[in-house]
This record gives C-alpha cells, structure tokens and sequence, in this order.
C-alpha cells in the first residue's frame, strides 16, 4: 500500500462558511414558504422552496461530517465506502468527503510506559468514548514503547532479565494502517522477539571461547560490558521487522540487566570469589616484588650476610606477614641469630 497525501483540502474555513449559509438559507426558505402560504396561498415556487427547506434543514448536518482538524504531527487516513483515498498530514482546518472514514486499527490499544499492551472495555465510558474518538488519528510524534522484563537465555544458558525502551514513530501511514494488523502490537511483539535473538548470542559477562560477532574468532563481547554494540544490533533487527509497517526505529536502550532470581545468588558468589582471587594475586605480586627488594637493599649495603637457609626463614616470614590478613604479631628474639 502506497502513501498519498492529500495536500488540497485545506479548506475547511470557506466550506464551513457556505455550510452554515446553506443552512440559514434553508430556514429563511422555511420561513418565507411558510408565511407565503399563509398569506398568498399555496403556489409552486412556495411549494419547492418549503420541500427543499425541509429537505436541507433535515440533512444539512452532514457536511459537518467532512470537517476535520488536525494538530502538529497528526495525520488522519481516509477511507471511502472501504476505499483508501489518502492521507491528511499536518495542522490545519480541512473539508473532505462527508462519507469518508477515518482509519486507526490501533484506536483502542495503548502502549504504557510498562510496555503492556492493553484494550479498553467492550463497554467503555464516556470519557474512552472520547479517547478513541481522538485515537483515529494517528500520531506522528516520536514515542518510546518500555517493553516488561523478559527472562532469556544467553550463549551459555545462564537466564537474564532485561529490558529496552524503543523510540519510534510512524513514518508512512498507509503501511501502518493497511499493512499490518495493529502496528502498535506488531511493534511490541517484534521488540520481544528481536531482543531474545540478539541476547542469546551474547553472554552476559566476558566468557572465553566465544564468538558474538560471527567471524569465528572469540572476542569479549558481552550484554554486561557491550551494551552500545547490543543496543544497536537490536535497533538493527526490530527496524528490519517493523519496515514492512511504516514505522521507523530511531532508538533502543537497554533500561534493565541481571541475572534471573534462581541463579543470581550463585553468580554473586563467583563474582566475588573472582573478585578475591583477583585481589589475591595483587597482593601476592606486590609482597614477592617488596621481597626481592628488601633482599637486594640488604645485599647491597652489606647490612646483614644471610646464608641460603636464612634467607629462605626471612622470605617466608616477610611473605606472611605482608599476605596475612590479620596484623603481624612481633616476636623479639633475645638469644642469638645462629
């Protein structure tokens, strides 16, 4: 389904104008009939002017029909007897067909910010009736859909949690409204199913051995420390989806990441026993390198001659006390060295 803009019915105002002539017209006729065959007597002319009076006075409402106002970045898309005629872009006051119908399969389906897609009642109030009276024109604003947290499998079967806010707008209303169903479900439905093929090609942390680029060489992508790169692969593959529906994906962020409930304690744990094997080994290299340090001091000032056994005594006892975790505890030796 192609676009077409209906850029020749900005004219709203003058149709408004003789509509409301017409229809003061058809009542003066009324009148005027009236009193002349009160007077007069009946004739034709009072006949013709009385019937098509009547028959304008009765009817006359249904250009009103045809009056449409439109603000800053709405569009509305007209339909006639199930023909599409075109498309009403941008602010104005315009005068269409009476018959002609606006269009919006997705009137009554509202995107939270939670990302739910939700259907007003079958028996809706006053106040919805309003909302979906607004709803059949379709906004071109720029919006942003904050799907709900989806629990998904990464490239080592670990399950996350995650969450992405999509910023988007319709860019052909045509394809919006024919093509597709309801665009605003079809957006929600294809940002699920494109997050989850992104993520599983992802681990959630660095992990050796894997390729989520697909060059077969291993790098160090991850959701938890690529999230530019994932963000923008999943922009890539919701806008190759959604084309076919006029809308256009300006953005997507990841908005939430963690490990699921049922495995997040065990993952904290390796992260800290990580985290302490780390600092283990800081330390370790750091009391090695002060060791061999305070041993070339005292060779080179000759403070102290230390035979091969002494030596060894004084690298484990330095070694203890700068890789302990608890404060050494002096011991004086008052005898003799040897």
């Amino acid at each position: 389904m192609k676009e077409k803009i209906l850029n020749n019915k900005k004219n709203g105002l003058p149709a408004l104008i003789i509509i409301i002539l017409l229809y003061l017209a058809g009542i003066a006729a009324i009148v005027w009939a009236a009193c002349s065959l009160e007077f007069n007597g009946a004739n034709v002319l009072n006949v013709i002017a009385l019937v098509f009076g009547i028959i304008w006075v009765v009817v006359g409402w249904i250009p009103f029909t045809g009056l449409k106002v439109l603000q800053p970045q709405e569009a509305l898309v007209l339909t006639l007897f199930g023909e599409y005629i075109g498309t009403l872009k941008g602010e104005g006051f315009y005068f269409v067909n009476p018959f002609c119908v606006g269009v919006n399969p997705a009137a009554r389906t509202r995107l939270n910010q939670s990302g739910d897609v939700t259907e007003l009642a079958q028996n809706p109030s006053k106040n919805d009736i309003q909302i979906e009276m607004v709803s059949k024109k379709l906004s071109l604003k720029v919006m942003t859909l904050n799907n709900n947290r989806q629990k998904i499998n990464d490239c080592l079967g670990n399950p996350v949690e995650i969450s992405i806010a999509v910023t988007w707008r319709i860019v052909d209303t045509a394809k919006a409204v024919f093509d597709v169903d309801n665009y605003k479900a079809f957006l929600s439905l294809q940002c699920d199913s494109s997050l989850r093929n992104i993520v599983r090609i992802y681990p959630y942390d660095v992990a050796p051995n894997v390729d989520t680029t697909g060059d077969g060489i291993a790098d160090d992508g991850s959701l938890r420390g690529s999230s530019e790169i994932v963000a923008a692969r999943i922009k890539d593959e919701i806008q190759s989806k959604v084309s076919q529906a006029g809308l256009e994906i300006l953005d997507a962020r990841i908005t939430y990441l963690a490990y699921a409930p049922e495995i997040a304690a065990a993952m904290l744990q390796r992260q800290q026993a990580s985290a302490v094997i780390d600092a283990r080994k800081m330390i370790v290299d750091g009391a090695v390198g002060m060791v061999e340090m305070a041993l070339e001091r005292l060779g080179e000032n000759q403070v102290v001659t230390l035979d091969e056994e002494r030596k060894a005594a004084m690298v484990s006892n330095l070694l203890v006390v700068l890789c302990g975790n608890r404060d050494a505890q002096p011991i004086v030796n008052s005898g003799s060295l040897y």
